[in-house]
């Protein structure tokens, strides 16, 4: 077969609230999740150093915030967020929820896809 389909109802949750869609499509040029927040969730904050990626984070439905670095972005359904490798980033939830995509890649790089962790 020449494409890949997956639909999001099809891929389990992974740590609850991760959907892990690259490796169901078997994509290996960029990682890609959709995470699906409950209301008031708080993310982890992390960077992305040791990979060397940036990350596009796009909201789904629903909203919230992405810190970046100590500033609040607003996430809202249609908003574009790029994050380079070396900052800080922690989303949270608003008292919907929050819906969003992830894609990470190196830029100038390349990707290295790694396996989904064992439940």
């Amino acid at each position: 077969m020449a494409y890949a389909v997956a639909d999001v109802e099809d891929i389990p949750y992974t740590w609850g609230t991760f959907k892990f869609v690259r490796q169901r499509l078997g994509a290996t040029a960029f990682g890609f999740a959709q995470i699906d927040f409950p209301p008031g969730k708080v993310g982890s904050e992390h960077d992305e150093t040791e990979s060397g990626q940036e990350e596009v984070y796009l909201t789904l439905s629903g909203g919230g915030t992405l810190d970046v670095d100590g500033e609040q972005v607003e996430m809202r359904p249609g908003r574009y967020v790029l994050v380079p490798p070396e900052s800080k980033r922690r989303p949270t939830a608003g008292p919907e929820g929050m819906s969003f995509l992830v894609v990470g890649g190196v830029p100038g790089g390349v990707y290295v896809p790694w396996e989904l962790p064992e439940e």
